[in-house]
């Protein structure tokens, strides 16, 4: 996926969730960052980042912040990103467990739940839940950054639709690249984290993918090693 109109600035601070403030060529500027997650690892005063201009010209903030540099990688924070890089990889026959299928759809509802991607294959049919993952531990890939109630719900649900002979799988998309291994976050989420650990006991796929990043696009790249603690 592709980004349109970006230009670079420096991050001072971020009072909310929702805003940033930063430095665009000597000038301050509010920006509406794309990911309600923590982001403390990433977002330190000073670093570089990564904004798209907003093609909506009566909108209160005019950029969006999409990435961050960390050293010379760039780390995508777009919380939308995802679902779209995956929709891409999907359709082409990247994710490899899954194979090229005949038919994909996004956002379909299933039981109490909207599932990310909707796959037809060979008859079979099949649910992708996708997660964004911008937490780095010394290489190793984590999620999620903070509590996420509605993830566990999403995974709950997929374990039901696996039960009525559905394929499905959870897609963590590393919106990175230099990960060695991915597994749940237990210690910021214990919930999600069981939850994810009696899906993959339950038959539901857990998947993981870095990224290629540059200032402008999100390609998911090649698969990474999935740990699923046993406790």
């Amino acid at each position: 996926m592709r980004y349109n109109d970006v230009i670079e600035a420096e991050f001072v601070k971020r009072p909310n969730r929702f805003i940033a403030e930063v430095i665009i060529d000597g000038r301050p500027e509010s920006v509406h960052v794309k990911n309600t997650g923590r982001l403390k690892e990433l977002l330190v005063e000073g670093v570089r980042v990564i904004l798209e201009k907003s093609k909506n010209p009566s909108r209160k903030t005019q950029y969006s912040l999409i990435a961050v540099y960390k050293g010379r990688e760039i780390v995508n924070i777009d919380s939308q990103a995802p679902n779209l890089a995956a929709y891409e990889a999907l359709a082409s026959g990247v994710i490899t467990e899954i194979g090229e299928p005949d038919k994909v759809r996004r956002e379909v509802k299933y039981g109490n739940s909207r599932f990310d991607l909707y796959y037809e294959k060979n008859g079979q049919c099949g649910f992708v839940e996708v997660k964004g993952v911008t937490l780095d531990v010394n290489g190793t890939a984590r999620f999620p950054d903070a509590p996420t109630e509605r993830g566990a719900k999403h995974v709950r649900e997929l374990i039901k639709a696996h039960e009525e002979d559905y394929e499905c799988s959870v897609l963590f998309v590393i919106q990175m690249k230099n990960i060695k291994s991915f597994e749940p976050n237990y210690n910021t989420d214990p919930e999600f984290s069981k939850e994810l650990k009696r899906a993959f006991e339950a038959g539901v796929k857990i998947l993981a993918y870095d990224c290629i990043t540059d200032v402008n696009s999100m390609l998911i790249d090649k698969k990474i090693e999935v740990k699923i603690k046993a406790d």
